[in-house]
């Protein structure tokens, strides 16, 4: 099993992060769907969902965001220091 680099962790955790706060916006905005010539659109219920998915992203965006900061600090400790 490999392990990817830290800062290739992170750039996937914050395209994720980017992803989920994308369709959890379309999820509060209320996009109606056409099935059978039916509208059908969120309730309250789903709302709250949606709000606590893009919380959630956010969030993960943040700390990906750490995750990619850690790795460039670590990196550029590596290359200050001298043989």
């Amino acid at each position: 099993m490999q392990i990817p680099p830290s800062i290739i962790s992170g750039q996937n955790g914050f395209q994720a992060a980017q992803s989920d706060l994308t369709q959890a916006t379309i999820d509060v905005a209320g996009v109606s769907q056409s099935t059978s010539g039916t509208t059908v659109s969120n309730t309250g219920a789903t709302t709250v969902e949606a709000l606590v998915d893009a919380n959630l992203a956010v969030t993960q965006a943040q700390a990906s965001a750490e995750v990619i900061q850690t790795s460039s600090d670590m990196i550029g400790s590596l290359i200050d220091i001298t043989v």
